[in-house]
């Protein structure tokens, strides 16, 4: 039997999701509530979702950190998605989580506000399966009313010091043809990132040597592209410039630190990566 850790957090996002898989057979669903402990409240989520756990007669598992009130959206989302990962190895199931359309279009421009370039359209593609992208956020509302569904309210979505939600905020104004043209253009760049996925793993080959006459010759995006194959999407773009600089100008014998765990040794015709943890 398939298996799915389903993320709930108690929104009406996820906990229409639950009920939806609910009435489904052929795979067992584990419900997984991460508590941030951002809120002081937010104990009565964790309850809220182990009573939905029950009602539908699921497996929960659950954690809680007291990461407080000033931790960022990049911590948070990280510490939930540690905790998700965890449980879906566990039970060696596939990850479940509520994202929407409407969520698609915020992150690409959130994304896109950051200077992510062409990636950040091709968002939200990782292993983790996303069942309701097909949805807006106003027809999840409408299956939940139709169907009776309680959920809560995160008070922190009404909170301007998150990007997020000053995102939200703007893109909510969009017409739906609009969206539907950035669902387009996700769907299209998703395709190309696969594609240029493959060719890059053509070019550059399996390592750990790689060679630095390649990399003097061909143009700094291409570049850039292998060698964030090459490190494991470890290196922001700043880093990538200057790790490819390095390989174009370092002495033999010489080694350098990109950051983030990545090291680079040099002889006079090649380099090779090795990928600290």
């Amino acid at each position: 039997m398939n298996k799915y850790v389903l993320a709930v957090s108690g929104g009406v996002d996820s906990v229409v999701l639950l009920d939806i898989l609910s009435k489904h057979d052929g795979f067992e669903v584990i419900v997984a509530h991460f508590d941030h402990g951002i809120r002081r409240d937010s104990g009565i989520d964790a309850v809220f979702v182990a009573g939905l756990a029950n009602k539908y007669g699921m497996k929960f598992e659950t954690k809680r950190e007291e990461l407080g009130p000033d931790t960022s959206e990049d911590k948070a989302r990280s510490r939930r998605y540690e905790f998700l990962r965890s449980v879906a190895k566990k039970h060696n199931a596939q990850l479940v989580t509520a994202h929407h359309a409407d969520d698609v279009v915020e992150t690409i421009a959130i994304n896109l506000s950051r200077g992510t370039g062409w990636r950040g359209l091709a968002v939200l593609d990782s292993d983790i399966v996303r069942l309701l992208t097909g949805l807006s956020k106003a027809e999840i509302i409408e299956y939940a009313k139709n169907n009776g569904l309680t959920w809560r309210e995160d008070s922190t979505n009404a909170d301007d010091k998150y990007l997020r939600n000053r995102i939200r905020r703007q893109t909510a104004n969009l017409g739906d043809d609009s969206k539907r043209q950035l669902l387009g253009l996700w769907e299209h760049q998703k395709v190309l990132k696969k594609q240029i996925k493959q060719e890059v793993e053509k070019l550059v080959g399996d390592g750990p040597d790689y060679s630095r006459y390649f990399f003097i010759h061909i143009d700094s995006k291409t570049g850039i592209e292998c060698l964030r194959h090459i490190v494991n999407a470890r290196l922001t773009r700043p880093q990538l410039l200057k790790t490819l600089h390095a390989i174009k100008t370092a002495i033999p014998g010489k080694t350098y630190d990109a950051g983030n765990g990545v090291k680079i040794a040099f002889t006079a015709r090649n380099f090779t990566v090795k990928l600290l943890k």
